[in-house]
């Protein structure tokens, strides 16, 4: 019996209870993290943030509904409203999931990490509109990770992918969305996604099309790639056989002696000022806790006179849902009142099944005032520290941060996908693309070259990573 793959478009969560779900490549694409967004009104319409779920399921020759149009949606997108999925035929259409991609509509471009204002700006000067636009992403986390959530026993392929980005397409056609931006995601999912440039010719069909009234999408826009580099730390001693690290002077010991005496002498700065730091796990954290941490996190954000993007209650819901995946930082002063908060989540590996790439994630973090080097003590030193206790393999601070290499941070590349839908724009954004790729290639390469380490620690440089 012959089987394809179609899609619906789904304005809830209702999916979830269709299948059974592989356990996600990260804590952040966890159902539980999501439902905190959308819970506390991080994600939805009026955060703008409006999301749509792309069902990828198997249809079997023998179906007798008509899945030849599967989406089975309104008009309802053309105002960020939500959208009225119609249940005809749709039983039959997801009996069988497949995975779901996440999509949001945007009018905006906050908490997404990576920028296309210019883009936006071009648009502009044409008189184009370059919103809404469609985001694929964790909302606020710069985390890589595939995107997909995958029913039992599936794996990633191409065919998937191309299902989902064919319902990609049909949201922006019923949105009007300049493009598609899909962020963050791995590069196993780049390599299948990215697809070859059309040729002039093609670019002046399309063009043609557009004249004559038609589609936009009757014409294939191709998948573009740009890239980016953040930080990453690996627990590898490669003087031990890249054994992970007995402790934090095993890994100091890695470092050329100037970089150890300089991580030494900031974290002499912390205690010196009387300041000293604890860890608690899950369950451990109190209310009490949480209070202290948010009070330091919207201090982040007050500084620079912006409100902070997620609440009391984000935080509060995770403690309850996934506390296993939660470790908080904290920094007392001499009267053992919390000063400083640095909030982290990390993979949590199952005894049966040890994950070779559990990584810690340093995500949130707040001050009441300016110390000097507790920054570094309480984002990098402590989660350091916790990532060889617990024989974590790496650990990703978050994006941005040249100060990170100095401490043992690693250059990666990050990947992102982008699907222009206007033919006109998408010679030129293409070759923005290009050339930012061999630009970000060059940095790494200057990035990697700064790296602390002695001459036995040092790992080899691989530009495709």
């Amino acid at each position: 019996m012959s089987m394809s793959l179609q899609y619906a478009l789904i304005n809830d969560t209702s999916w979830q209870s269709q299948a059974e779900w592989q356990a996600p490549d990260t804590p952040f694409m966890s159902f539980d993290f999501w439902h905190a967004l959308a819970d506390t009104g991080a994600i939805g319409e009026r955060a703008g943030w409006l999301p749509i779920f792309i069902l990828v399921h198997r249809v079997t020759d023998h179906s007798k509904e008509d899945v030849s149009n599967p989406y089975l949606g309104g008009s309802g997108f053309s105002d960020f409203s939500s959208v009225d999925i119609k249940n005809t035929g749709a039983e039959a259409l997801i009996k069988q999931p497949v995975a779901v991609l996440p999509v949001f509509i945007k009018g905006h471009h906050r908490g997404e990490f990576v920028f296309d204002h210019s883009w936006a700006e071009a648009y502009a000067r044409y008189g184009m509109d370059y919103y809404p636009r469609l985001v694929t992403s964790v909302p606020y986390t710069p985390i890589t990770g595939q995107r997909f959530w995958l029913a039992t026993g599936e794996s990633l392929n191409a065919d998937i992918i191309k299902t989902a980005i064919a319902g990609v397409d049909d949201v922006a056609q019923q949105v009007g969305a300049s493009s598609w931006h899909g962020l963050f995601v791995t590069p196993e999912l780049t390599d299948m996604a990215t697809t070859s440039m059309p040729t002039d010719s093609d670019i002046e069909r399309a063009l043609a099309a557009q004249d004559h009234g038609l589609e936009p999408m009757a014409i294939d826009m191709p998948i573009l790639e740009r890239q980016g580099c953040q930080f990453l730390w690996q627990n590898k001693d490669l003087l031990q056989d890249a054994q992970p690290f007995a402790d934090f002077d095993a890994f100091l010991m890695t470092l050329r002696a100037k970089k150890r005496k300089t991580i030494r002498a900031e974290r002499r700065k912390v205690a010196e000022q009387g300041i000293s730091c604890q860890r608690k796990c899950g369950n451990a954290i109190t209310d009490e806790d949480w209070k202290a941490f948010y009070h330091c996190y919207v201090m982040t954000y007050a500084v620079r006179g912006q409100q902070p993007y997620l609440t009391l209650d984000f935080f509060k819901k995770l403690s309850t849902t996934m506390p296993a995946h939660l470790m908080l930082a904290q920094a007392l002063d001499t009267n053992g009142d919390i000063i400083a908060s640095s909030l982290f989540l990390y993979d949590k590996p199952d005894s049966d099944n040890v994950d070779d790439n559990a990584t810690l994630y340093g995500r949130y973090w707040g001050a009441l005032a300016d110390y000097d080097s507790l920054h570094f003590e309480l984002c990098y030193y402590q989660g350091l520290e916790f990532a060889i206790e617990q024989g974590l393999t790496y650990f990703d601070p978050g994006t941005q941060g040249e100060h990170k290499l100095v401490r043992g941070f690693i250059p990666t590349t990050t990947h992102s996908l982008h699907r222009i839908y206007d033919p006109r724009f998408v010679p030129a954004i293409a070759d923005f693309c290009r050339k930012d790729r061999l630009y970000m290639a060059q940095y790494r390469q200057q990035a990697f070259d700064a790296l602390p380490f002695n001459a036995d620690n040092m790992p080899q440089f691989d530009a495709n990573k």
